[in-house]
């Protein structure tokens, strides 16, 4: 029997290691470029795949793959996954005693391990680089590649020394990976890095399955976060971040006040605290940790369904790869954010007085600028956030809160001209509080001391209120109409930008403040799925968590969410079955197979099945072939020929309704099955060389006399 693997050993170990069917975008030629010894670089969205594509390869090519990867939890998390998989794989930090990382080399000597996770400090000591060069090393794979960027806001000076890789081993191929690079973070890769040679991979940046909102703080930024929360992700892991480890600490407290499960974590905590908040958000299900940006990078949790910023972030950079860490397995999630005022002045502050040299200072505020400008503008925020990455998006996404609720917009030309005049005569050096009681005429004594009662400006401003005013202040900041004096006491002076607007030589539309409105969530067909079969989706996790306690592992790396959800969707009653879903490789089917199996026979529910066979047999109906009705429904191709297959076995549709096949085509699928013992559809795949998709051997089987 011909195995339509047998050629090409990587898609072999996708499907049975991994339990993919398919490579994903550009996985396939990135695999094959490194497994034939050239160099890339690839770039790659959060969740696209990157992992696999020096894990396969390091599997593919004689020796051991050498990952260099920035952080602890990243190391343990990657080698706990490839263990499920039946991966021999280790890592070498500082995690471990002498004696454990004696053990390690020990097995690295004798070809024990096919891959060898490595912090880049432990890299650069002679002792690891003599190691090494004892070894027969498949790949180098450089992780987090952007570390290496010194303008970037995870900036790792050792990162820096990782050419030594291209000079003393010049033969081994090297694989650079980033989610978060922008042109100029690419070129400082290539040149840094010495991959001048290397093909670069551009998969893009974006992650469709991102909600990004962003709003401005109406009222209690934490209230709002509290709705949120509750009103879309009760019960579901998240991510807060705040500015200071003070906000950190009040927020978690106050999230635990209200009933949830909420952690902090902030370099001020004690490192095991840090630890065991850090496991219990990685192990335990709905737990939300609270944060600054010490937490994150790294952190390989998949089913981690919100993102929220209570501050605005410093650069699009920071944001794109916290937002990123929502929604890793393709899921539905949300990337929210409420800012104000204040966090314009707090980040500017915090820039000038950093001790860094001037130039660095002038990069920062340029990032800051962009972050603002994403946050203003009224039209879509992924087209704007895909093009500061020199990505391109051709049309509206869709899915942000500017294209669901696109935001009202007002000439506030005249309005601007008062606030900025009142800066002008006011001396240019009061803060905005102060300027919006001389617009609004207010009595304060402090107003008539200045004698600024007697100004042109007293009083002009009554139409608007004072938060309205406030905003105002805050767009004219974050378009760069005018400065706050950091060294000063927060006071505003005009810029030359804003000339233009005070002589009426420019109009100036801006966003108008309003109450946030919930946008209508589209919900995919597996959560409907998953609201509708809810007992047999809790008791599926609960059997995952169950034996991830038992091997002290996270839940996910025993199964994402997104396997779990298929298990509910397609309800398999036969080990083969459950191995056609996508992220079951043939260790976990053997290992976990039947446990699971167990838990879907009890509780599947036939009339579940039954409805959404029949949604998929409406749409068949209605001229959709079964690719269109994938998309559609946000399924895949596989499930709805299951759906398909059932239905012609229960005589609702005749095969021709369904698969197109000549004559002769058909027979030899016939007689492939008759010939078979049992009737699996795999062994039939690997007779007919792959010339049919699963999906339409089901099809054909759904004909033939019921299988045992």
């Amino acid at each position: 029997m011909n195995n339509p693997t047998a050629d090409n050993p990587a898609l072999h170990i996708l499907r049975t290691v991994f339990g993919y069917e398919q490579f994903r975008a550009d996985q396939a030629l990135i695999v094959d470029q490194v497994i034939n010894g050239g160099d890339a670089l690839v770039l790659m969205p959060t969740g696209g795949g990157k992992s696999l594509c020096y894990q396969i390869p390091a599997l593919v090519r004689e020796g051991v793959g050498v990952v260099i990867s920035p952080l602890i939890a990243l190391m343990q998390d990657q080698v706990a996954a490839l263990r499920q998989n039946g991966v021999k794989t280790a890592y070498l930090n500082s995690s471990l005693s002498a004696a454990e990382a004696n053990e390690v080399e020990a097995q690295l000597l004798r070809g024990e391990l096919s891959l060898i996770y490595v912090a880049p400090e432990r890299l650069m000591m002679p002792r690891t680089l003599a190691l090494l060069e004892r070894l027969t090393i498949s790949l180098f794979a450089i992780d987090e590649a952007h570390c290496v960027s010194q303008w970037g806001h995870d900036f790792r000076p050792e990162y820096i020394k990782l050419s030594v890789l291209h000079e003393r081993f010049p033969t081994i191929p090297r694989i650079a990976l980033t989610a978060t690079a922008d042109e100029p973070t690419q070129r400082e890769i290539v040149e840094r890095l010495a991959l001048q040679q290397a093909r670069v991979f551009n998969s893009g940046f974006d992650r469709p399955n991102i909600r990004y909102r962003i709003s401005e703080s109406v009222g209690t930024a934490r209230e709002a976060l509290l709705r949120f929360i509750r009103n879309e992700h009760e019960g579901e892991a998240g991510i807060v971040y705040c500015l200071s480890r003070k906000r950190v600490d009040e927020t978690a407290e106050w999230l635990c006040t209200k009933g949830l499960n909420a952690l902090p974590y902030h370099a001020g905590l004690p490192t095991n605290t840090r630890q065991m908040h850090q496991e219990r958000f990685l192990r335990d299900d709905g737990v939300i940790i609270v944060a600054t940006i010490a937490f994150g990078m790294g952190i390989d949790k998949p089913d981690v369904r919100f993102v929220a910023h209570l501050n605005l972030p410093k650069s699009i950079e920071a944001y794109y790869q916290e937002t990123g860490r929502a929604g890793r397995d393709g899921l539905p999630a949300d990337g929210w954010m409420a800012y104000g005022l204040q966090d314009v002045i707090t980040l500017r502050q915090m820039q000038e007085n950093s001790v860094a040299d001037e130039q660095h200072k002038r990069v920062e505020r340029h990032k800051l600028d962009a972050m603002l400008g994403l946050c203003e503008l009224t039209s879509c925020r992924r087209q704007a956030l895909l093009r500061y990455f020199g990505d391109r998006l051709d049309h509206p996404c869709g899915n942000c809160d500017n294209c669901l609720n696109p935001p009202a917009t007002w000439d506030a030309s005249v309005a601007a001209q008062k606030a900025l005049s009142c800066v002008h005569r006011t001396g240019q050096r009061f803060g905005v509080n102060y300027l919006v009681d001389v617009l609004r005429g207010s009595d304060h004594e402090r107003i008539k001391q200045f004698g600024h009662d007697k100004l042109t400006t007293y009083g002009i401003g009554k139409e608007l209120s004072a938060n309205e005013w406030k905003n105002l202040y805050r767009q004219l900041i974050s378009r760069g109409l005018l400065n706050v004096d950091i060294e000063g006491h927060g006071g505003l002076h005009l810029t030359d930008a804003a000339r233009p607007v005070l002589r009426g030589e420019e109009t100036l539309h801006l966003r108008k403040v309003t109450k946030a409105e919930k946008p209508e969530r589209k919900r995919n067909e597996k959560q409907f799925k998953r609201e509708a079969d809810s007992a047999l989706w809790e008791a599926l996790r609960q059997k995952r968590k169950q034996l991830a306690e038992e091997q002290g592992v996270a839940a996910y790396v025993i199964f994402h969410d997104a396997t779990l959800m298929e298990m509910v969707e397609r309800q398999p009653q036969t080990l083969e079955q459950l191995g056609l879903i996508s992220g079951i490789g043939a260790r976990k089917l053997d290992a976990y197979g039947e446990a699971f199996l167990e838990v879907i026979c009890e509780l599947a529910s036939p009339i579940a099945i039954t409805d959404t066979v029949a949604e998929t047999i409406k749409l068949l109906c209605q001229g959709l072939d079964p690719i269109a009705i994938a998309q559609q429904r946000n399924l895949t191709l596989n499930t709805i020929h299951s759906h398909l297959a059932k239905a012609i076995e229960n005589g609702e549709l005749a095969l021709e309704d369904v698969v197109s096949l000549q004559k002769h085509e058909l027979l030899a699928i016939q007689l492939a099955f008759e010939q078979s013992d049992d009737g699996k559809i795999k062994p039939i795949y690997e007779l007919l060389e792959g010339a049919y998709e699963y999906g339409v051997l089901q099809c054909v089987r759904a004909t033939l006399a019921p299988q045992p």
